[in-house]
């Protein structure tokens, strides 16, 4: 035989369990904007980026480039053009540019992305386009006295080959820029060379 229940504790057992219902559910919601609520408070809202991020601000704006492709064992040689148009992406974070134009091996279409790591104190570049071609790393580069140098190394025909992309600025609305690789000799072969101008 069952123990008796007196009259009414039923009712007050599921005022308990919808009572602890609610407490449970307003914990849940509270732990999960704990942390938004906890940057908040210590951060008075959502980062804000800083100078180095900024700095990418020199890209944002329509641009047309010009260069050509020196005689190379990697790429076609011949001129290239393109229009790029960068702005912020959300956030203001990174800079986003859509360029199109023309090369030797036909119309190009590429998307580029230019941020900052501020773990590794470096600007980061990634790129897709119309092409076979794919980045399987992200080069890391640094500014400095008006040069962007971006750095990598990815397999190109089979091998490791190490690159570097060097952007000067020559005015506000100008730049030169030049994308070097090591050759099998170990010395630096220049693969292309252009100017870039702010419409």
């Amino acid at each position: 035989m069952g123990y008796l229940v007196p009259q009414g504790c039923g009712r007050l057992r599921r005022n308990q369990e919808a009572n602890m219902a609610k407490v449970l559910h307003a914990a849940a919601i509270l732990l999960a904007l704990s942390p938004g609520l906890a940057f908040s408070q210590t951060s008075g809202g959502p980062p804000k980026p800083g100078p180095e991020v900024k700095r990418l601000g020199y890209f944002v704006g329509t641009w047309h480039g010009e260069a050509e492709i020196k005689p190379n064992p990697f790429v076609p040689a011949g001129k290239v053009a393109s229009d790029d148009v960068c702005s912020w992406f959300a956030g203001g974070f990174a800079v986003v540019c859509d360029s199109s134009g023309t090369s030797p091996m036909g119309p190009t279409k590429a998307l580029g992305i230019m941020g900052y790591s501020a773990e590794e104190k470096a600007y980061t570049y990634y790129a897709v386009e119309n092409s076979p071609m794919a980045m399987a790393s992200v080069p890391r580069g640094t500014f400095k006295a008006g040069e962007w140098v971006f750095d990598d190394e990815s397999k190109m025909g089979g091998r490791m080959v190490k690159s570097r992309y060097v952007i000067h600025e020559t005015s506000p609305t100008a730049y030169t820029f030049k994308w070097e690789m090591v050759g099998k000799d170990g010395a630096w072969l220049t693969i292309v060379e252009g100017t870039s101008t702010k419409k």
